[in-house]
């Protein structure tokens, strides 16, 4: 009786961490962005980096607080762009405290144009 009780509270507390855990909604990006991190509304570290993820083949800008990024690393193998603020970037030098937002625009550079953009924002503690 005792291995059955422990064994049916094992389960219930199971059940009830994958009920609670799942409230969260899931990301839904606009086509063709396949990733974007630290994602929208994300509470993150003041060392963090963002990353966008596109296809091969497209091109994107990024405008931090409203300030353009000019140096984002791009790997045009994979469509990740990657920036991080550096004590030699000439606007943004480190992640203030607080809310910061980021847009981007894209487009393909060969083929068919495929223009979007996508907004969002993330708070740095």
């Amino acid at each position: 009786m005792v291995y059955l009780g422990l064994g049916l509270l094992g389960v219930a507390a199971i059940v009830f961490a994958v009920v609670f855990a799942t409230d969260g909604e899931d990301l839904v990006l606009p086509e063709p962005l396949e990733s974007v991190s630290p994602e929208p509304g994300d509470l993150v570290p003041p060392q963090t980096a963002v990353e966008i993820d596109l296809p091969v083949g497209y091109a994107a800008s990024i405008v931090v607080d409203g300030w353009p990024i000019t140096d984002a690393i791009f790997v045009e193998a994979t469509g990740v762009y990657r920036w991080a603020p550096t004590p030699t970037h000439p606007t943004i030098q480190s992640w203030s405290p607080g809310e910061h937002t980021v847009v981007i625009t894209w487009d393909t550079y060969t083929g068919l144009p495929d223009p979007g953009s996508f907004t969002w924002t993330f708070r740095v503690g």
